[in-house]
């Protein structure tokens, strides 16, 4: 059975803005389950120099859990403090 894979948009919140946007991409990436993968990831400036991520992240279709493992795990990464699911997508 051929499985299909979802594109989650996330924006994702950092705890403070001294925490660096590169060093939180790399830890969001590392963090994802295996299965899923971090396709791209884009700066939104927020507010006093706080910038939210905007994480697009491919995860397998299957049982459905999938998506919330993903979500937990970047909300798990120290210095991500909200995790907010944008857009979901079929590819």
């Amino acid at each position: 059975m051929l499985m299909g894979k979802i594109v989650a948009t996330m924006k994702i919140f950092p705890e403070d803005i001294i925490i660096g946007t590169e060093e939180l991409k790399e830890a969001i990436g590392k963090a994802i389950p295996e299965g899923s993968s971090l396709y791209r990831v884009d700066e939104e400036p927020i507010a006093f120099g706080l910038v939210a991520l905007i994480a697009h992240i491919m995860v397998p279709e299957t049982s459905g859990d999938e998506l919330d493992k993903v979500e937990e795990a970047i909300r798990k990464v120290k210095g991500v403090s909200e995790v907010e699911i944008l857009l979901l997508r079929r590819i």
